[in-house]
């Protein structure tokens, strides 16, 4: 029996061929590249290529005649999965935005239906005999007549008239009712000296003072704008003292936990916790101011939406009539969405329900 010994000089080259043979054994099929022709047009023996490990940086550039597949279209790479997703969504994308213009079609359909039967019924039931023409004309005639209006100037003079009047009381009034409204609520010794005088005149129809207004005042301009300011100043007022009264005690405490002076705590606390209370408050007040007004210009008055609105039904112009209405609803319109535009740009810090 024959025994062979490795010596240690030996064993490091033997498992040296082990490892090589092992890993000749474990690799994949390797590639074979095209056989390259030399300059005398014989084509060499294509050499095989080994499969290495991959190494950083290595498949940055693929070598010469290797079948690389671009990272965008290799559908393992993370890249071309972020551009399968993009491409997923732009569709969606594209079919939300051309969408839009239809969504807004059919809200706005939805929200003028409503106007658009009552312009048709007002059309048609004078028409059809259902009501006198005489007392109540086709809206066609109307707007006829308010256009007729709009063209020979009457019409914007007696608007621009009611508008300074309505604007300058209504003003007036929100200067003086919030911060006194800020006041009565947050001091109870004021709220509690000042309450029944507030009960009595809040329960005081403006209309019924204006008697009062027109023989202290006369029936010129002030007496107008004043009774404007007292029909607008309760709405605020009130409503500002209830904004105050009922603010999140949680957030006074912790303001006057951290020291803040009553200045800042109204600024950081009060005012911002207050603003829907008190433009509700306001909102009303400028419906009010222009219902009061019409009523105003009716007695000496000689320009106004109110005074146009009298002076027809006096000289029998129903239409021309019907025009002033309109109009005063148009301004209130207008106004009180301008008022809901400017709550919300200072309500920008609530969260939505």
């Amino acid at each position: 029996m024959t025994t062979d010994i490795t010596t240690p000089a030996d064993a490091p080259a033997d498992r040296q061929a082990v490892r090589e043979a092992v890993r000749v054994d474990t690799a994949p099929a390797a590639t074979a590249a095209p056989a390259p022709v030399d300059r005398g047009g014989t084509r060499t023996a294509p050499a095989t290529r080994a499969h290495a490990l991959p190494t950083p940086g290595a498949d940055a550039v693929p070598a010469p005649g290797a079948d690389a597949v671009p990272a965008a279209e290799d559908p393992a790479s993370p890249g071309a999965g972020r551009a399968t997703a993009l491409s997923d969504r732009t569709p969606s994308r594209v079919r939300e935005v051309a969408g839009a213009p239809g969504r807004w079609l059919r809200a706005t359909a939805l929200r003028s239906a409503a106007l658009v039967a009552l312009l048709l019924l007002w059309e048609t039931a004078p028409r059809l005999g259902l009501v006198d023409a005489t007392f109540l004309p086709p809206v066609s005639e109307v707007a006829t007549a308010w256009w007729d209006l709009l063209g020979n100037g009457q019409l914007g003079q007696h608007t621009r008239a009611s508008l300074a009047r309505s604007f300058g009381g209504f003003a007036i009034a929100v200067v003086v009712a919030v911060p006194l409204g800020l006041l009565i609520g947050w001091y109870r010794p004021v709220a509690a000296f000042l309450g029944p005088l507030l009960e009595v005149f809040r329960n005081t129809a403006a209309l019924a003072l204006l008697p009062v207004f027109v023989l202290l005042l006369g029936i010129g301009e002030t007496s107008k704008v004043s009774i404007v300011v007292y029909a607008c100043l309760w709405p605020v007022l009130l409503n500002t003292i209830s904004a105050v009264g009922n603010a999140d005690p949680t957030l006074v405490r912790l303001a006057r936990s951290m020291d803040l002076s009553t200045p800042r705590l109204f600024q950081k606390v009060i005012l911002p916790s207050s603003v829907p209370a008190v433009f509700t408050g306001i909102r009303l007040a400028g419906a009010v101011s222009i219902l009061v007004l019409v009523a105003a210009e009716m007695i000496g008055a000689k320009a106004g939406l109110g005074y146009l609105i009298n002076a027809s039904q006096y000289n029998f112009a129903i239409p021309q009539m019907y025009a002033g209405i309109i109009t005063i609803s148009a301004v209130g319109v207008a106004f009180n969405q301008l008022l809901v535009t400017i709550e919300r740009r200072l309500s920008t810090w609530r969260v939505p329900a």
